[in-house]
């Protein structure tokens, strides 16, 4: 049986921000990052809420997954209510990443572009899938990774706690070892140093709180653009009968003294209490895990012992591209015949349309946006893009996806647009 037993817990303001939106929790079997987001205030009280969840602990029954994905939800209930009733808070939300020590194995827990990393003789191997709109683009083989990390949009997150009633929890389970360190860090790292140096700073550093000083300092040294939280804890058998290891490990705190800026001095030793707030926003992407006990799927270009997680589709608002009212639907047939009798049929196959798919993700499609009775569709997908509508400004979707008909060159270079980032709120 695995236990976690070292433990560190570091937070840091960064060189670019006054304030503070990143919460952690420490408290083995179980270990939570969450970066909030929505302003000083808003994403301070967001991420604070999605670490209180963990505070009493995980439920009974279920799986590890299982519970970590109810503790997860009743976060995502908690910030979604509290923007609700709060109308200075409307809009708040918040990544998180937790991680849950059982046995053999280690359960993920994740929304957001906060991150998960196992470090194992040598090989830093990634646990999460980025919830973004730059990683999506690039799982789709729409950017690279090196074009990923300086894309205009790369702070534009595709799931998080707090936005909607509901959220979607990515889970996994992985085989662990003695002797595996565990890193949950904020994307206040990730976005800053690359994760080769990530590596290297964990292969240098035995000591667990020398390795989080090392990386905190190398991202502030990158220039430290967002708030930037550290959680290592290494892995060891838990030897003989005795205490579990909810007993034997208390908290590990990431206290700060209010205003303090960028003092990167944030441990908190075994026994203390747990959370503190703070926030970020730049991205990145990369490497993956040992094989889960969740479905995998490769990821290009992927080294050969690694396995890439599948990506979950973002949970999106579908903008059906058709009109179902009976009228519209009578007048399409109307039309369409008379293309076919007249021979304008081929006159159809060059005009094109942009709207969303069954997912929610921007989409050409060649021909009409209408339905003819019992569902016979005047349209055929064209091109898919990497782009979920809900990255779009509210103001801009309703112009950008209207379903209006366009040339093949001019729907192309709007899509084109949207995924490189051109098209501004």
């Amino acid at each position: 049986m695995l236990r976690a037993a070292e433990a560190t817990c570091k937070t840091d303001t960064g060189r670019q921000r006054r304030d503070n939106e990143d919460s952690a929790f420490a408290r083995a079997p179980v270990f939570v990052v969450a970066d909030g987001m929505g302003g000083a205030q808003a994403g301070e009280v967001a991420s604070r809420l999605a670490i209180e969840a963990f505070e009493h602990g995980l439920p009974d029954d279920g799986s590890a997954e299982e519970r970590l994905a109810t503790r997860v939800r009743e976060a995502n209930h908690q910030i979604h209510e509290r923007s609700r009733a709060d109308r200075g808070r409307a809009g708040m939300g918040t990544t998180l990443t937790a991680a849950y020590v059982d046995d053999a194995h280690v359960a993920i827990a994740h929304v957001g572009d906060s991150r998960a990393y196992l470090f194992r003789g040598g090989t830093l191997q990634r646990l999460t899938q980025d919830h973004s709109l730059v990683d999506e683009l690039v799982r789709r083989g729409k950017l690279t990774e090196e074009q990923a990390a300086e894309h205009p949009q790369r702070s534009i997150i595709t799931r998080a706690l707090g936005p909607e009633p509901d959220v979607e929890v990515d889970t996994w389970t992985y085989p662990a070892r003695a002797g595996d360190v565990v890193l949950l860090c904020s994307d206040g790292l990730t976005s800053m140093i690359s994760e080769e140096r990530v590596r290297a700073v964990l292969e240098a550093n035995e000591n667990l709180d020398a390795a989080a000083d090392g990386l905190i300092a190398e991202a502030n040294e990158a220039g430290g653009r967002d708030n930037i939280t550290v959680i290592l804890f290494r892995l060891e058998e838990l030897g003989g009968e005795g205490e579990s290891d909810e007993q034997t490990m208390v908290g590990v705190a990431v206290p700060r003294a209010p205003g303090a800026e960028g003092d990167g001095d944030g441990a908190g030793a075994v026994g203390e209490s747990t959370h503190q707030a703070a926030e970020a926003r730049g991205r990145g992407a990369v490497a993956v895990a040992p094989a889960p006990t969740h479905s995998a799927l490769q990821r290009s270009p992927p080294p050969p012992s690694t396995r890439r997680l599948e990506p979950i589709p973002p949970v999106a608002h579908r903008r059906e591209p058709r009109y179902r009212k009976p009228l519209a639907a009578l007048l399409a047939t109307v039309i369409v015949l008379a293309l076919i009798g007249g021979g304008g049929y081929l006159a159809s196959r060059q005009l094109y349309f942009v709207g969303t798919d069954a997912q929610g993700v921007v989409t050409i499609y060649r021909g009409f946006p209408y339905e003819l009775p019992f569902g016979v569709p005047l349209y055929e997908t064209y091109y898919v893009s990497g782009v979920p509508a809900t990255t779009i400004p509210v103001a801009r979707r309703s112009e950008l996806l209207n379903n209006d008909l366009r040339s093949q060159s001019d729907a192309t270079s709007l899509v084109m647009d949207l995924e490189q980032g051109k098209i501004s709120p």
